[in-house]
């Protein structure tokens, strides 16, 4: 089920796997940093256009950010 919370773990989760720092997503996103920080902990929620450019940078697709399954699944096989 969908919380905030659980969505910020999974899009930390993601990002640390890529190793990549909040201020360089929230630079893909065009946003500041702590706002990256805040969904993160759950206190912010993404915009469809946000999460629409967060997976496919990490190529993944929606419903395991939005916990709707429980498996990480590729947009694209490559």
């Amino acid at each position: 089920m969908y919380t905030n919370e659980a969505f910020g773990l999974r899009l930390k989760t993601i990002r640390q796997e890529h190793h990549e720092t909040q201020k360089q997503l929230a630079a893909l996103l065009k946003v500041k940093p702590n706002q990256i920080c805040e969904m993160e902990n759950g206190r912010k929620a993404s915009t469809y256009e946000k999460l629409s450019i967060i997976c496919t940078h990490y190529n993944v697709t929606a419903d395991y950010l939005l916990c709707l399954t429980d498996e990480p699944r590729k947009l694209e096989e490559t």
